[in-house]
């Protein structure tokens, strides 16, 4: 799809055609099973959930501009022959779905965009690089610990740590269990996301100034989430507060906005019961 292997997971495949489809897409760093909570409290659906290029268990490649996550999600669902679908995605994922809904807007029922990885439109530069003041010197992130004894080890290690401590008891175990994979020189795991591929994600976050001319193009409704503002002054490592532009719901031809102004950018992972049952009135709708 769109010249790389993506894997998928799937539940209530016996579903389809009765009522609306799910597709899901996670955030930077994260992947498709980080849903798994949100998907046992919404009931019997169909839905699918995608680990997107660089993450879970689909193809690592390097990653120098966001338009190609976009076009992901358009293959895959022309590939899958998904339709009536109300895509889902969070943060960078959230990014993705508007232009994958502008390319196959056909297949799209409804868009839900939670605290979507969109700037406003003064801030995409000719370089792309969201975070100038690192000099050039690489993301943070690219130093993140990548091996680990264990899935257990990984939770110990992250359970009292920002921004884990907020996630839901399921969603910090579905991120641990399923962001690992074997490591093959070692007994252990390692991150299935490559810390250096994570970073090269959050160095060109501003690099799809197109994203624009997509959401403005998107005839079906959208909802955006958005999460507690950001501080005037934010620390590069602080991936709390919300990245997503004001003005975006206003830039859409039918946009709402729903501003969680008491929760943090981890929305999926922090209250999925609340962000179940959004999901599913929107299905509903």
């Amino acid at each position: 799809m769109n010249g790389i292997e993506l894997a998928i997971f799937e539940w209530g495949a016996s579903l389809r055609g009765r009522g609306a489809s799910l597709l899901l897409a996670h955030a930077t760093g994260f992947h498709a099973r980080c849903w798994d909570p949100v998907v046992r409290r919404m009931g019997e659906r169909h839905v699918v959930a995608v680990d997107q290029r660089g993450h879970g268990r689909s193809e690592v490649t390097g990653i120098t501009h966001w338009n190609v996550f976009g076009r992901d999600l358009a293959a895959l669902v022309e590939t899958l022959d998904l339709e009536d679908l109300v895509g889902v995605g969070h943060s960078m994922g959230g990014h993705a779905l508007v232009d994958a809904g502008a390319i196959q807007p056909a297949r799209f029922r409804r868009l839900v965009l939670i605290d979507p990885v969109i700037a406003a439109p003064d801030q995409y530069g000719p370089g792309g690089w969201t975070i100038s003041e690192l000099g050039g010197a690489p993301h943070p992130t690219a130093k993140r610990k990548r091996h680990f004894g264990s899935p257990q080890e990984m939770m110990d290690r992250f359970r009292d740590r920002v921004p884990y401590r907020v996630f839901h008891p399921e969603a910090l175990e579905a991120y641990c269990t399923w962001g690992l994979l074997p490591d093959p020189r070692s007994s252990g795991f390692e991150l299935a996301c490559p810390p250096e591929i994570e970073a090269a994600i959050y160095m060109t976050s501003r690099t799809n100034a197109e994203v624009h001319q997509s959401a403005r193009a998107l005839e079906m409704p959208v909802l955006v989430v958005r999460a507690k503002p950001p501080p005037r002054a934010r620390d590069v490592m602080d991936f709390s507060s919300s990245p997503t532009w004001p003005g975006l719901a206003g830039e859409l031809r039918d946009g709402r906005d729903l501003h969680l102004r008491d929760h943090t950018h981890f929305l999926p992972m922090e209250i999925p019961d609340r962000i179940a049952e959004l999901i599913a009135r929107e299905a509903d709708a």
